[in-house]
């Protein structure tokens, strides 16, 4: 007789049901048919994640108990649980198992966020030295007014990577907060250092807007970058520096200019003749209302492009400018060999 859960109710009963256990431990588990069944101990067999377990580490406990051993057990190979099953003698399943074995959480660490135009807050962590539990791990972040104010969750996660959180609303300024990761499973709870901050201390914002890229006349070794201060923060006291990075069209590799400072504009010179070069530039809001902190980075704004003339000897002539989104189908093909020239950058 073939039997299976599909057609039986409750054959047999799996002890312990669903255990949790660490990393290392050791399990006997039983399985007993049910008085209804014509089954004997010598009926079944064991199997863990559908691999079938040597009869050497099975007992007989009774005329219809079947026990097996488990030693030194690893990690889960899913978060769902290992699958420990007990079958009758031609396959059936008669009952089953999950197995929880892993780690308890560690406690997480690097905690950091920031607040895109004061208006929310992000904050990414790490899961502790070890991360692998083997089993499925919560992590909630808290917050709170540090002086005041009950604790609040963030419910929106994933947002910024796997260890992330968003809070989209409700921040008050000019106060410091407490904010924590509390991570927990099956088998214990871990909290995280405190980490204090104000919103004002950890603002960035939106990518400049606005990047135009121009020739310089005739110039043929420079061209001239403008944009737009960030105008989601045109209505608050602070100070911004800029950095711009810019490449050839056939290379993958940035040139970074650090020394921008707080204007909108920048020069670039040392380029090559007759060579489209693709710009982005990014924006650091510091000193927000007198914060000390030093501010953080946007995110670079999508790139610009732009050509430089082309040289040609004896005479220089005047060519239309390539300038084009990133991406777009080229216009105008040089047939001549640029001449290698070093970026000085700098503006």
């Amino acid at each position: 007789m073939h039997l299976n859960s599909h057609n039986l109710i409750n054959p047999a009963v799996i002890s312990p049901q669903d255990p949790t256990l660490l990393i290392g431990s050791s399990l006997v588990a039983t399985c007993t048919v049910s008085p209804d069944f014509p089954l004997k101990a010598e009926d079944l067999y064991w199997t863990l994640n559908g691999r079938r377990l040597p009869a050497a580490s099975y007992s007989t406990l009774g005329p219809s108990t079947l026990s097996v051993a488990l030693a030194r057990l690893n990690g889960s190979r899913q978060q769902s649980g290992d699958n420990l099953v007990c079958h009758s003698r031609d396959g059936g399943i008669l009952a089953g198992s999950c197995l929880y074995v892993g780690l308890p959480p560690e406690k997480p660490v690097n905690i950091t966020c920031w607040s895109k135009n004061m208006k929310d807050l992000t904050c990414k962590w790490a899961p502790g030295t070890e991360g692998e539990t083997f089993l499925h791990t919560n992590y909630t972040l808290k917050y709170k007014r540090r002086w005041y104010g009950q604790d609040n969750t963030c419910q929106e996660y994933h947002t910024a990577g796997t260890y992330s959180c968003h809070i989209p609303k409700d921040l008050a300024l000019f106060t410091p907060y407490e904010i924590w990761v509390e991570a927990s499973n099956r088998l214990g709870v871990a909290v995280s250092d405190v980490v204090m901050l104000d919103i004002l201390d950890v603002v960035t914002t939106d990518p400049p807007s606005d990047v135009h890229v121009s020739r310089v006349g005739d110039l043929e070794d420079q061209l001239s970058v403008r944009w737009s201060s960030p105008p989601a923060l045109k209505d608050f006291l602070f100070q911004a520096k800029y950095q711009i990075q810019y490449r050839v069209e056939d290379s993958s590799e940035w040139k970074v200019v650090d020394d921008v400072g707080n204007q909108t504009s920048c020069r670039l010179a040392g380029l090559r003749p007759g060579t489209v070069y693709f710009v982005q530039v990014r924006c650091n809001p510091f000193s927000i209302y007198g914060s000390k902190k030093a501010g953080i980075w946007s995110d670079w704004s999508n790139p610009t492009a732009a050509s430089t003339p082309r040289s040609v000897p004896g005479f220089l002539t005047k060519e239309p400018i390539l300038a084009f989104p990133a991406g777009s189908q080229k216009l105008l093909v040089f047939l001549s060999q640029p001449s290698l020239f070093t970026a000085r950058g700098g503006c």
